[in-house]
């Protein structure tokens, strides 16, 4: 017997209420017509998103692009939002973007180091170094380091891209580094930590100065803000755990470093030195791209992949991709240069007459 046409709505809809898992909701739709047309119509999938992440609610637009013209259709809410196509794509839209939230592998989700709001020694001492791993590379030092301070309460931020618009973050990791090269080999870590995630404002425009001393504060609108996470003064990897995953919308991040605890014995001054930085989550850059978000939150959702993104992973991995990431400018020519010292040995001639001899045989 099918209960969608034997019991009353409000009886069907507590039922369906209950399906709090995406993959049961997708199974659910596919059971018949009459439950496919129910889940639907009461728009399942997108109360369930909606649920999962509540800043999903600052959408304010859904774009699909159709598989046979390659073109953008018609944007949902912007009429009637009872008309059948609507609820259609707004089904498979959200299907697909709780089923990315919740499904997809869990992965480093940085994909560049943009700015500090303060380098000492540029660029050997680089936020780019944070993208690596090991506190050094043959024999060289790998770190961030701030410039010195005499108050512990100036605090340091680092702003870092995500590798999707969309990225539902998990958890955090901070290695504070310990320079080894320096008597008592100090740890240069913060008291605390704390993150926010989100997205360029509108009215951010290109700016040009020296590397590292751009202010990026009135450039982003931060739409989440974590709470503050105390940091042991020691030379290891520290996670911290969001109590919740949280959805990024922008593919933005600042790690903002508050309250200095060491000081550098040549000049006395207060610094904060990383070693490396990780962020883990779910990134949704393969199915969805983030449309002209504005200063208030809202933003246009864009479909631009119904594949499967285990298998778009997969073919890339196949392919076959390479260990250098794209320098996105002189910055990141001049660090990769000092950590990567070319080896060129040039073999001068013995003599003048050696010279000679060789200009008479040609």
């Amino acid at each position: 017997m099918d209960f969608v046409n034997s019991l009353d709505t409000d009886m069907s809809l507590a039922i369906f209420s209950c399906l709090d898992d995406p993959s049961d909701l997708v199974r659910a739709s596919a059971v018949s017509r009459s439950w496919r047309q129910f889940v639907i119509k009461y728009s399942f999938s997108k109360n369930l998103c909606l649920k999962l992440f509540h800043r999903l609610n600052s959408v304010d637009r859904v774009i699909e692009i159709s598989n046979d013209r390659n073109e953008e259709s018609s944007e949902a809410g912007s009429s009637s939002l009872m008309d059948t196509r609507v609820l259609e794509r707004e089904h498979r839209v959200y299907a697909l973007l709780a089923r990315g939230c919740t499904s997809s592998p869990i992965q480093s989700c940085i994909a560049d180091a943009i700015i500090a709001s303060s380098t000492d020694n540029f660029p050997a001492e680089s936020i780019l170094n944070t993208l690596e791993e090991r506190d050094r590379i043959g024999g060289t030092p790998s770190y961030w380091s701030s410039t010195g301070q005499h108050k512990t309460s100036v605090p340091e931020t680092l702003l870092y891209k995500l590798k999707g618009d969309l990225c539902v973050i998990t958890d955090f990791s901070i290695q504070p580094f310990q320079a080894y090269f320096q008597p008592g080999v100090p740890i240069y870590s913060s008291h605390y930590v704390r993150f926010r995630l989100g997205h360029q404002s509108k009215s951010s425009q290109d700016k040009k100065g020296e590397p590292g001393k751009i202010p990026v504060e009135n450039d982003y609108v931060w739409t989440y803000t974590s709470q503050e996470f105390p940091v042991a003064q020691e030379n290891r990897l520290q996670n911290f755990k969001l109590p919740e995953p949280v959805m990024c919308i922008g593919g933005y991040m600042l790690i903002e470093f508050l309250g200095r605890v060491q000081t550098q014995e040549v000049d006395g001054l207060y610094y904060i030195c990383v070693a490396h930085v990780r962020v883990m989550g779910r990134s949704l850059a393969k199915s969805f791209e983030v449309v002209n978000p504005d200063d208030s939150g809202k933003f246009g959702l864009k479909v631009v992949s119904y594949s499967d993104p285990q298998e778009l992973d997969e073919m890339e991995a196949e392919a076959g991709q390479s260990p250098f990431r794209p320098m996105r400018n002189l910055e990141q020519l001049l660090n990769f240069l000092h950590r990567h010292p070319l080896d060129v040995e040039y073999v001068w001639p013995e003599s003048d007459e050696e010279d000679a001899e060789s200009d008479e045989e040609v």
